[in-house]
This record gives structure tokens, sequence and C-alpha cells, in this order.
């Protein structure tokens, strides 16, 4: 009885400016670039490098060599100004940060923005005590 008076979970549909994400999938450029902002939609209006197709096709290459249910091989790039699009949904992208590459799954939510923005190039930093000369009374030392 407990089982049946909780209710099943219904998770949220995701939707990109108000298209879900089965039709989204399904879209051609053309008509997915009036729902991207002003600079994604000038890059693809400049048209698509070469490097950004090969990278493409080598997704495509690895979420097809897969069985149903698991994740893909990770494809190494360097492309942090590729913006992501929703043919790479469900794809893993090792994405340069200068010193090594971090995976990224790419998700429906990440549609728009630049692979670059999900792999940090520094390392934050974490502040410890203050050292010798940080402040002027840690100047005078007393000689006893």
């Amino acid at each position: 009885m407990a089982a049946e008076d909780k209710k099943r979970r219904v998770f949220k549909k995701f939707t990109f400016r108000g298209i879900d994400l089965d039709v989204l999938l399904d879209m051609p450029q053309a008509d997915l670039l009036p729902l991207l902002n002003c600079r994604q939609r000038r890059r693809f209006g400049r048209g698509f490098k070469r490097s950004s197709g090969t990278l493409l096709k080598k997704l495509r290459k690895a979420k097809k060599n897969v069985p149903v249910g698991e994740k893909p091989t990770a494809v190494k790039t360097h492309l942090r100004d590729m913006i992501v699009v929703p043919e790479m949904i469900g794809s893993v992208v090792g994405v340069y940060n200068g010193k090594q590459f971090n995976s990224v799954e790419i998700k429906p939510e990440m549609v728009g923005h630049y692979l670059g923005e999900f792999s940090i190039t520094y390392k934050p930093i974490k502040h410890g005590r203050p050292g010798i000369g940080a402040t002027n009374s840690s100047r005078f030392i007393p000689l006893k």
C-alpha cells in the first residue's frame, strides 16, 4: 500500500528554447541557427572549418561503435572554440586545457556553448596563511 501511495518520480523533459530534445536532434542546421545567440549565429554563418567537421565525424564514429546504454570512447581535441551542437549530445570529448585532456560528457544543457567552457585552463588558488612580507606588521621581528 505504501508503494502505491508514492507517486512515480516524473523527470523534467529537456527543452532548448521551447523545443524538445528529440525534435532538436532531427533539426537541420538552418533551423537551429535562429535559436542560438548572436555570436554563435555569426560563427556558423561564416562557415565550418575543416577541423570542426573532422571532430564531428570522429564523434559520429565513436557513437556508432558503442553498444546501447554505454558511453562512447573519448575523442581528444584541441578545439576549445567548437560550439556544441545537438548532434554531439551523448558523446565524450577530451578537451585540451594546455596541459592535459579533460573528459567532458556532452549533455543537452551544453548546446550553444563552447567546449572550452567545460575545461578550465588554470588551477584555482587556495589561499593559505600570509608569509613574511605580506603586511607592514610582519616586517619588525625583535632580536632577543
